[in-house]
């Protein structure tokens, strides 16, 4: 099912970067603004930056294939729209950014789902070579995609480019429609989407490594989208050439990325995942020098080749990094996070290098970006990237309700957990070391109120305690606890020294309040 939907993915990204190079293209054609052919990139990056985490929320929530059926048939509508306009001569440069973003809401909308999906179609160990497949699958149309989107746009113009496009959903609708996953079902009730998105952005910034990956991510989306955003204007004004020669550069691009994906894997095995990173920093860097620097098209394309192998080399290592540092009940949503990011970077970058290329000239905004790709490089010396770490995240299923004898509806609560410890004195320095780890598992996992505190009468005696809003929060925070999460239980237990487990309070808080209270707020009330 993987390689099916994978190919069906090849003609619809075929598609995708002839429709780009159309769009790109008629925007020289119906502007002169350089930050108006900039903006054709950012339009669609901006959805992306806007709707992702809410896209990954849905994805955790709900039917993914259904989503991605929804997003595809979405993006087909609107490129079949996109082409009639273009036939008909109505597109003006605002209407050809509305349409790029709605593109860029479908994709939005498609790819957290299709991220978190990959681990749905593969084993956890051929996750990284999955995702490494996907760069390389969109990257081997890249290399021709644009080479024949200037072609047809030479040729037939750029409506001929949106029809090929609208075509291309075709292949992946399909595909996706024969998709049967096999869904585990939830015994808890689905989580609403404000909650939801809570609780992803509450997993990311309580875990660190992933804080580094969407950090990098940003920082390389912002310096890295000069060469993209600015790639029209270098084919026409740097090399003076026309929509051809523009699609043969994003070809280059492809052909390197290709290049990049192949050796990721090697490059993997011999440099750290921070080397990885900072070669692509520096590679990147010295591509954008270059190609600021040339008027001629073949060290240009030379250039881009590098640029794009070093944009695949740190694209599929953010990837694979969240990917591989997430358990499955928040993988749409780290994903997406980490994608909303990059893409604000891009989304940005794109904006701000178009606005630099109008004022000091493309091969001045170029240099720039290289110099910002050199400072990216040097930031791994404090936000080094993560190691991939053999981490087992499936649940770790040793939580079973308790039987409890008040009758608590799902939404009751708010619930209060205080679990007692007897810990030797000698064992206080270990203990705290755990617990400030079972801290942020606890808060990354739901937990709010989380304290540590110890018996002034029995020192020997400490107790964790923290609140969950309802007693269904209380179930679905324990559930979330992983395989690799049991090691820090474990060494806490270890340190326990009373004759039986830990004893564990689970209680439900209420207020007293008297009745003159209750009648003077009513009062109150009725004043106002």
């Amino acid at each position: 099912m993987f390689r099916t939907i994978w190919i069906a993915s090849l003609a619809s990204n075929f598609g995708g970067l002839i429709q780009s190079v159309g769009a790109a293209w008629m925007m020289t054609s119906i502007s002169n603004s350089v930050n108006m052919v900039a903006l054709v990139q950012a339009s669609t990056a901006l959805p992306i930056m806007l709707f992702s985490l809410v896209s990954g929320a849905l994805a955790d929530n709900f039917d993914r294939r259904r989503i991605m059926l929804v997003a595809q048939s979405f993006m087909l509508g609107v490129s079949a729209l996109m082409t009639v306009f273009a036939y008909l001569g109505l597109i003006t440069p605002w209407l050809l950014l509305a349409f790029t973003f709605l593109l860029g809401c479908g994709t939005a909308l498609n790819n957290p789902s299709w991220q978190a999906s990959v681990g749905d179609l593969v084993p956890r160990d051929d996750v990284a070579g999955a995702v490494a497949l996907n760069s390389m699958g969109f990257n081997i149309t890249r290399s021709v995609g644009p080479a024949i989107g200037g072609m047809i746009v030479a040729a037939a113009g750029a409506a001929a480019a949106f029809a090929v496009n609208t075509m291309s959903y075709f292949a992946i609708i399909f595909a996706l429609a024969r998709w049967r996953p096999s869904i585990a079902p939830s015994t808890l009730p689905r989580e609403t989407l404000g909650r939801a998105i809570g609780a992803g952005l509450r997993y990311v910034a309580m875990s660190p490594n992933i804080g580094k990956v969407v950090f990098r991510g940003f920082f390389f989306g912002l310096a890295a989208s000069a060469v993209l955003a600015l790639l029209p204007f270098v084919a026409r004004d740097l090399v003076g050439g026309g929509p051809l020669v523009y699609g043969v550069m994003l070809g280059s691009f492809g052909v390197g990325a290709i290049g990049g994906a192949l050796l990721s894997g090697r490059m993997r095995e011999i440099l750290s995942s921070e080397g990885v990173a900072r070669w692509a920093f520096l590679g990147f860097a010295v591509s954008a020098g270059i190609i600021g620097f040339s008027n001629n098209v073949w060290s240009t394309n030379a250039a881009l080749l590098i640029s794009g192998a070093c944009w695949v080399l740190a694209l599929s290592l953010f990837n694979m990094t969240v990917q591989l540092s997430t358990p499955r009940w928040v993988v749409g949503r780290a994903m997406s996070l980490s994608q909303t990011m990059t893409f604000a970077g891009i989304a940005g970058g794109s904006w701000m290098w178009g606005l630099a290329a109008e004022q000091y000239g493309a091969d001045n905004a170029l240099f720039a970006s290289g110099v910002l790709m050199l400072l990216g490089a040097a930031l791994g010396l404090r936000f080094a990237l993560p190691e991939f770490t053999s981490l087992n995240l499936d649940p770790l299923n040793r939580f079973s309700e308790p039987l409890l004898r008040l009758d608590l509806q799902p939404r009751s609560g708010p619930i209060v957990i205080m679990i007692d410890y007897n810990i030797a004195e000698e064992d206080v320095p270990a203990f705290l070391a755990a617990m400030a780890e079972r801290r942020r598992i606890r808060i990354r996992d739901g937990a709010g109120q989380w304290a540590l505190m110890r018996d002034l009468e029995n020192p020997e005696i400490w107790t964790e305690s923290y609140h969950t809003p309802t007693w269904v929060e209380y179930v679905r925070h324990n559930q979330r606890r992983t395989q690799a999460d049991a090691e820090v239980s474990d060494r806490i237990r270890s340190l326990h020294r009373g004759p039986a487990d830990p004893r564990v309070h689970r209680m439900i808080e209420r207020q007293t309040i008297p009745p003159q209270a209750i009648t003077a707020h009513k009062t109150q009330m009725e004043m106002h």
